[in-house]
């Protein structure tokens, strides 16, 4: 497999530092709101990362976090009239529950800023006793001229950073790039014992520790949003490397921006959607969809009518695994020459659908091919071909597979589609009075079921119904 390292610029083929196993980090959500749009793509692009991986054998350790003190969050906490921890747990909540509809996997790790402490002050402590870091006025500050590779990720010489940063004016800093590491508490902050006094974590030397503590000194991929690039990740690196002596991580994946018809989202501009707010309109999945359906670097311009798209994608794709399941359950047992021939088609689409992925998660290609293998099915596999039942199992198992990479095809039907006992009779009633030529009362059954919105199609295989709106 090959991914697009943004450290150096360049596909690189991966190579995990220990033998079929994979360690990644991802930065997870301040949790201080309800997840947008933006936030969904990340979580959904690197959850198929993860996916694919397992896919293709390797045993992958997922970290996420939880960023559950933060500026934001206090902020909220004091609008609201209530506590940051309280502000963060209920996020924290609704975080899961966004997640799941989206068919994110769980983390194998999801751990806490709050829970972190003694691991952030230790390093802080590492970095002022080698150095690189100093205090002043009880917060401390990363010595950013002292880490010589400082830009690397970001591309960008420092006096390129420094010219173009925006930087708040802090007269204590020794230089204006200095970012802290630790910050002295303020009246009714949240705040924790430190050799510095009473204080609270940099945003950036957070995501350092829990990376340390749940993966160790260097991890095999990190993983974020283009706007995490600098300063966030490049502080990391620093930071981290200046601690433990060692590369932080050896591949950095970076996903690109949503836009919302054409134009940057915010809330500014009244273009900013949650997660949730669309989901109300179009369910999870098409959003799911949206988010690999486009290869992760790409940029993606959000728009109702494009959602719409997808909805109609997922129901072609749904539909061909519907169908597909009725033959398997119908279908006869036996093997046939063009059995082979579909079989070996099978693994060709097998084989596609991973060099796209292994192209850099090239999630649009690998969609395009399962799409191509939904086309087959429905022409070579439908009840009008009368496949044999082991065929249409592999070609289900295959379609099933490639989808769930994706995380695709999660959603339950309807109770509306459900094989409803009391219809099931009726068909049955029905199949048994055509067997004994009793056609009236066969047709009376259809017209009953008709007038229920019932839709019955009689096929080699036995007889298909839906209910129809």
């Amino acid at each position: 497999m090959k991914i697009y390292n943004t450290l150096t610029r360049k596909k690189e083929e991966f190579v995990p530092i220990e033998y079929g196993k994979v360690k990644i980090y991802v930065c997870g959500p301040t949790v201080y709101n309800l997840i947008h749009i933006g936030n969904a793509r990340p979580i959904c692009v690197f959850d198929t990362l993860r996916r694919y991986l397992a896919y293709r054998g390797y045993q992958v350790k997922f970290v996420q976090n939880y960023t559950d003190v933060d500026d934001k969050i206090i902020n909220r906490a004091a609008e609201e009239g209530t506590t940051a921890k309280e502000i963060s747990e209920r996020y924290i909540a609704e975080y899961k529950k966004d997640a799941a509809a989206l068919n994110v996997m769980e983390a194998d790790a999801h751990p806490k800023v709050t829970e972190n402490m003694g691991e952030i002050i230790k390093i802080v402590k590492t970095l002022v006793e080698k150095g690189f870091a100093y205090e002043a006025g009880g917060d401390v500050y990363f010595r950013t001229a002292r880490f010589s590779e400082y830009g690397k990720l970001s591309h960008m010489p420092l006096e390129e950073l420094e010219a173009g940063a925006r930087i708040e004016v802090n007269s204590v800093k020794e230089d204006p790039m200095d970012f802290a590491l630790w910050k002295a508490s303020k009246p009714g902050e949240p705040s924790w014992k430190s050799p510095w006094g009473e204080g609270r974590p940099g945003w950036h030397i957070e995501c350092s520790a829990m990376a340390r503590t749940y993966l160790g000194d260097t991890i095999d991929i990190h993983c974020g949003g283009q706007d995490l690039i600098f300063p966030h990740h490049e502080n990391e690196i620093a930071q981290s490397e200046c601690c433990n002596g060692v590369p932080f991580a050896h591949y950095w994946m970076h996903n690109g921006y949503i836009n919302v018809d054409n134009r940057k989202m915010s809330k500014s501009l009244n273009n900013f959607f949650t997660v949730r707010e669309v989901a109300k309109e179009f369910g999870y999945e098409p959003i799911r969809y949206l988010m690999v359906a486009s290869h992760y670097r790409s940029p993606i311009n959000y728009s109702v009518d494009l959602l719409k798209q997808c909805t109609a994608a997922l129901e072609r794709l749904y539909t061909c695994r519907e169908n597909l399941e009725f033959v398997v359950s119908n279908a006869k047992p036996g093997r046939e020459a063009r059995d082979e021939e579909i079989k070996k088609r099978l693994e060709e689409y097998q084989n596609r659908f991973c060099e796209a992925m292994d192209d850099d998660l090239n999630t649009a290609d690998a969609i395009a091919v399962l799409f191509e293998l939904a086309k087959d099915i429905n022409t070579n596999l439908s009840t009008a071909t009368n496949p044999h039942k082991e065929i249409a199992e592999e070609a289900l198992t295959l379609f099933n597979s490639l989808a769930d990479v994706l995380g695709l095809l999660y959603v339950k039907k309807d109770t509306k589609d459900s094989l409803d006992e009391e219809i099931e009779n009726l068909i049955q009633r029905r199949v048994e009075a055509r067997k004994n030529k009793n056609w009236a009362e066969a047709d009376r059954i259809r017209d009953e079921l008709s007038a229920r919105h019932v839709v019955l199609e009689d096929t080699p295989q036995g007889t298909k119904w839906h209910i129809e709106e």
